[in-house]
């Protein structure tokens, strides 16, 4: 028995259309307003409740109001619309089908706008440039010079390409970072519970010792007090600290110092280093190699450096291109870049085969990466393992001290 059901829809001309269709399922109604050559937004039963609980086009209710991407999404769309490109698929008809499978509400909605924007007559580019959240400005610059080369698909390969080693390198930071965090919130929380909720406790056996506590006791008693009388006042110091280097590291100054900082920690200071170089050299390299000009691909690494430190080399860098001189020289006798990386950036220059020295450069990084957090993962395990027994040591050995030295004062009487 066909149902009547109520469409949105747009035509050829980008104009969002209503009406309504005759069918036996929303499928078919589906079906029927493609036939009509209209690209259907979403298809509802006309009866009951209008379409709040009935199933839109592609099987998601799109509810975003707002463009966004959910981890790894743009990764797989930036590979499918390659290859779709690639099978010679026009531009338009492979984002409606890749707008019309987004997983996300957010996603959907931004490659909506995309495709309304290159219905009404934008560049790809253009039409991904309002959608900061989603389309980087180096992902905006690549397809830019995709389009000025007419390689388009070549140039999304190599984008998706870069975007899935660069989440593989965050992958491999956060399977660093993830283990010595817990094990620190874990010493923490053992450390405050005996502190807070134990220690206290034996005051009055202490107190009906009669003996003279020892320092380290003492020590621990009054900390643990403190701790318990004075909780609101450790946490408020946090919060306002908290606020202090947050507010601190927003201005220029303190965003500098942060990341001076951080490339000079003990342990992961290196790690940072080379996460943030393999960064520079592949960013760098893949815009090179895609047709960005050297100056507008030297602003984009230096945006997207992800460090102010590398950032004010970059920049320093740039104004001497600009200025006709070398580019490597800048980076010659900074802390920051080895002497192999100015080396080989230098024989690039040179030679003209910049692109693939920064990639070989990148490489080489990634490699340096994946070595560093197996072994810093191998190292932190023991470290965490020893501070947690310092601490619970301490705080144990506190509390039986003072039963030590009353056996002791009553072996001697």
């Amino acid at each position: 028995m066909a149902t009547k059901f109520k469409f949105e829809a747009r035509d050829t001309t980008g104009k969002v259309v209503k009406g309504a269709v005759k069918a036996a399922s929303q499928s078919e109604a589906i079906a029927e307003v493609r036939r009509r050559n209209l690209t259907p937004l979403e298809v509802n039963k006309s009866a009951g409740f209008g379409g709040l609980f009935s199933k839109p086009v592609g099987g998601k209710r799109v509810m975003a109001k707002r463009a966004s991407a959910r981890k790894g999404e743009l990764e797989v769309f930036t590979r499918q619309l390659a290859t779709m490109l690639g099978a010679g698929i026009p531009m338009l008809e492979a984002l409606e089908i890749l707008a019309d499978q987004a997983e996300s509400p957010g996603f959907a909605f931004c490659l909506d706008k995309v495709v309304e924007s290159i219905r009404n007559g934008s560049d790809l580019s253009k039409a991904m440039e309002p959608h900061k959240k989603v389309f980087s400005h180096i992902y905006v610059s690549m397809i830019r010079a995709g389009e000025v080369s007419g390689q388009i698909d070549i140039i999304l390969q190599r984008l998706a390409e870069y975007l899935e080693a660069a989440a593989h390198l965050r992958n491999e930071i956060k399977s660093a970072m993830t283990y010595p965090v817990i094990s620190l919130v874990l010493v923490i929380g053992i450390a405050g519970f005996l502190m807070i909720g134990i220690v206290p406790s034996f005051k009055s056996v202490f107190e009906s010792l009669d003996v003279e506590l020892p320092a380290l006791t003492v020590v621990i008693m009054d900390i643990s007090f403190f701790m318990r009388d004075y909780w609101y006042v450790i946490f408020g110091g946090m919060a306002a600290l908290s606020f202090a280097i947050g507010a601190a590291v927003k201005t220029e100054r303190g965003a500098y110092a942060k990341d001076v900082i951080i490339l000079h920690t003990p342990v992961f200071g290196i790690l940072f280093k080379k996460v943030a170089l393999s960064r520079f050299a592949r960013t760098f390299s893949t815009l090179i190699k895609s047709g960005v000009p050297i100056l507008g691909a030297m602003e984009i690494v230096s945006d997207t450096a992800g460090n102010k430190v590398i950032s004010g080399i970059v920049d320093k860098a740039r104004d001497s291109v600009r200025n006709g001189d070398s580019l490597s020289e800048p980076f010659m006798g900074t802390k920051v870049f080895p002497p192999m990386v100015v080396k080989m950036m230098a024989i690039g220059e040179r030679s003209g085969a910049l692109d693939v020295l920064l990639e070989k450069i990148a490489e080489f990084y990634d490699q340096q990466v994946e070595a560093e957090v197996k072994g810093l993962t191998a190292m932190i395990e023991p470290i965490m393992i020893a501070i947690m027994g310092v601490i619970v040591g301490g705080i144990v050995l506190a509390v039986f001290l003072p039963i030590f030295k009353l056996q002791e004062k009553l072996s001697g009487g």
